[in-house]
């Protein structure tokens, strides 16, 4: 009865997400870890994966890491880092081993061979879109399952090991959704703009900050329909799809960040 009081208390003091907004666990480099730290306290820890603080959230009474995984990290046992008042301590978590496919592309040259011009540009547009995927708000996502931005067929893409002109680069960080110039897209859940612009391999990209390192991407439109510092709902349409940057024809890049690791969109949509 007294277990059942204060599970019931917790849920009106410690802000939760049902077990039907979480993403599907995988816990592979790309994937997404769901590592249990322990029972919820109204107090909330401060979680880690190396320099990078972690969503977490209360289900059930439980707290949980929800954490992402860089598609560079190795199979093998990680560790968090639980900061909780003037203590430490660490919760482990083993990654799995996944192979992704290879994906060979024609893209035009100059795209491949960077002038110093071009070279100059993309480090610094780098630059600038790390300091976004690596950030962390207080906000509380209202979800963690989203809703599909765009119609279309959504496209195996994710890690695959990509192949310019013969050159290999690193692997996709997102899922590629086929569709036509001018279709609309729309967020897929609350959120706040923190980035608009135009940029060499990304064209035209908006990137929507939903709370606690939780970011989606979303490159190659045609046009916008948000700025920098808008605040969105689920539903509403932000651009439309085009093929802007490097591509090879129109459709919706789709990302999503994690404490600052780019995993599998596929996690958080519904299945098709």
């Amino acid at each position: 009865m007294l277990k059942t009081l204060m599970l019931w208390l917790l849920a009106f003091m410690v802000p939760q997400l049902a077990m039907a907004a979480l993403p599907r666990a995988s816990a592979v480099p790309g994937g997404v870890a769901i590592v249990d730290i322990g029972p919820a306290t109204v107090s909330e820890p401060q979680v880690f994966l190396g320099e990078r603080r972690v969503l977490t959230v209360v289900e059930a009474g439980r707290r949980k890491a929800i954490v992402g995984i860089a598609l560079a990290v190795e199979p093998g046992e990680q560790a968090l880092e639980i900061r909780e008042g003037t203590g430490k301590r660490s919760v482990a978590f083993t990654v799995l081993p996944k192979k992704y496919r290879e994906q060979k592309l024609t893209v035009p040259q100059r795209q491949v061979d960077l002038s110093p011009e071009d070279a100059a540009r993309v480090e610094k547009e780098s630059a600038r879109l790390r300091s976004v995927y690596q950030s962390y708000s207080a906000a509380i996502p209202a979800t963690l399952a989203l809703q599909v931005p765009t119609p279309g067929v959504r496209q195996n893409t994710f890690g695959s090991r990509r192949v310019f002109n013969g050159q290999a680069r690193n692997p996709h960080s997102g899922m590629d959704i086929a569709a036509g110039t001018g279709t609309p897209i729309r967020a897929p859940a609350d959120g706040t703009v923190v980035d608009v612009g135009n940029y060499f391999f990304n064209g035209n990209n908006v990137l929507i900050d939903h709370g606690q390192g939780f970011i989606t991407m979303y490159c190659h439109l045609s046009a916008f329909d948000v700025k920098a510092g808008d605040a969105v709902k689920a539903g509403q349409q932000i651009g439309k799809v085009g093929a802007t940057g490097r591509v090879t024809g129109p459709h919706l890049h789709f990302g999503v960040l994690l404490n600052g690791a780019s995993v599998d969109p596929g996690l958080f949509l519904p299945q098709p």
